[in-house]
This record gives structure tokens, C-alpha cells and sequence, in this order.
């Protein structure tokens, strides 16, 4: 696959799903800012262009650990994965961040401060995104559910009650970049998760399950952003 500088980042994303892995080592947005072109976004982060290239050249010859492509999935299977594979983990993990984060702030936070902030950080990011499921859930992924539907069925569109499947879409889009935000001032305040020579094991579970917790954010929400809402967007066109 040769690769289309001119592209961005989430379609770039979409077509090479083990690219997101090379995204992620390098720190470049492919979810919040994947409607940037990869030019630009090398530019952002501080990565030659060339290089970045290369790698993702190389990756699609590499064989193991595959990312499934969803470009073929329907709709109705891109809910299913999004619902089983994120929100699923999304909440579980959430549950068992909490606790984890009370433990280690009380017994290292005296003597690292960061740690707080991270708490708080954490605390605020599980706030939203617990609001925000709820909504895609009970509101915006039904709805999405009977367009596909109706289209395999031959019917008319299902009834929007908020007009335009737009309107919860740029909701859902500015609440990522609000998570995406959160994220990263995470890994500023953590100094990308680096723990210190006095942490106990209970420390480093924490780093890495957050550490963990935002590599499947980022997927999840360029699942969203870059696949499930332009389908369902584009769908809802053509009633």
C-alpha cells in the first residue's frame, strides 16, 4: 500500500488499521484530530515526515497481532463493537481505576503531588465519559440502529427526534474532544507515566492500566468519529 501524504490522519487510520499503533508510539492524534492531514499532523508532533512514511509502509508487509479491519462492517456491527469491545472495557475499567487511584494517592500522594492530579484528572475524564455513553446508548446508537434497518428493510427513515443525526454527531465529536483534552493533560502530569524508583507495585498497576485506558480511548473514539458517525451521517442522506 503505497501511502497518500495528502490523507489524513483518521483515513489513514481507517485504511491501515495497525497504522494507529505507529500513531500512538509516535503521539500523533488519530482520533480527535484525525480530520488533519499527516503532513500536518508530523508537523504538530515533531515527526519527519519520511520516516513516519517508511514505518507505515513497513506495516503493511508486517504479519501478527492484526488489527481488524472495519471498513466493510455494517452500521449495526459497528455498534456491536463499539458496545462490546469499549464500553464493555470502558466501564469495567473505570470501576477499577477509582479504588486503585484512592490507594496509591494515599499512600504516595504526600510525597508525590502529581499524583493527585492525576487523580482529579482521571476523576473528571470518568465523570464525563460515563454521561457521554449513556447518551450514545440510549439516544444516538438506537437511532442509528433503525436507519440501518430501514435501509436493509426498504423503508422510510426512522424519526429523528432531534432533526438531523448531525446535531447528536457534533455533540458526541466535541465530548471526545473534551476526553481527548483530559488525556492528554494526563500524560503531561504524569510525565508520560513514568513512575518514580519509590513506587510500590500498586503505583505501577496504576500507571499502566491508565496508561492501557487511553490506547483503547483513542480507538474507540476513532472507531466513532472516523468510521460509525460519517457512515451514519452519509446514510441518513440518502433517505
Amino acid at each position: 500500500m503505497t501511502i497518500n501524504t495528502i490523507k489524513t490522519v483518521g483515513e489513514i487510520a481507517v485504511e491501515l488499521p495497525q497504522s494507529t499503533r505507529i500513531f500512538e508510539r509516535m503521539k500523533i492524534d488519530y482520533c480527535c484530530g484525525g480530520g488533519v492531514a499527516l503532513g500536518e499532523a508530523c508537523n504538530a508532533a515533531g515527526v519527519n515526515l519520511d520516516t513516519l512514511v517508511q514505518m507505515l509502509d513497513s506495516s503493511t508487509t508486517q504479519k501478527g497481532n492484526e488489527i481488524i479491519d472495519l471498513q466493510p462492517a455494517t452500521l449495526t456491527e459497528l455498534i456491536a463493537y463499539i458496545l462490546d469491545k469499549h464500553h464493555v472495557y470502558t466501564k469495567d475499567e473505570m470501576a477499577r481505576l477509582e479504588p486503585l487511584a484512592a490507594k496509591v494517592v494515599s499512600a504516595h500522594g504526600a510525597n508525590h503531588a502529581e499524583l493527585l492530579a492525576v487523580r482529579d484528572l482521571m476523576q473528571q475524564l470518568f465523570a464525563d465519559l460515563r454521561p457521554h455513553m449513556f447518551k450514545e446508548e440510549q439516544i444516538l446508537f438506537p437511532y442509528v440502529l433503525e436507519l440501518d434497518k430501514a435501509q436493509a428493510q426498504n423503508r422510510p427513515a426512522p424519526f429523528a427526534p432531534f432533526g438531523t443525526i448531525n446535531n447528536p454527531i457534533r455533540m458526541m465529536m466535541m465530548e471526545h474532544d473534551t476526553a481527548g483534552e483530559l488525556l492528554r493533560e494526563l500524560r503531561k502530569v504524569s510525565a508520560d507515566y513514568k513512575v518514580p524508583a519509590d513506587a510500590c507495585v500498586s503505583y505501577k498497576t496504576f500507571y499502566e492500566a491508565l496508561e492501557v485506558f487511553e490506547q483503547d480511548l483513542h480507538q474507540h473514539i476513532h472507531v466513532e468519529n472516523n468510521l460509525l458517525f460519517l457512515k451514519a451521517a452519509a446514510l441518513e442522506k440518502h433517505f
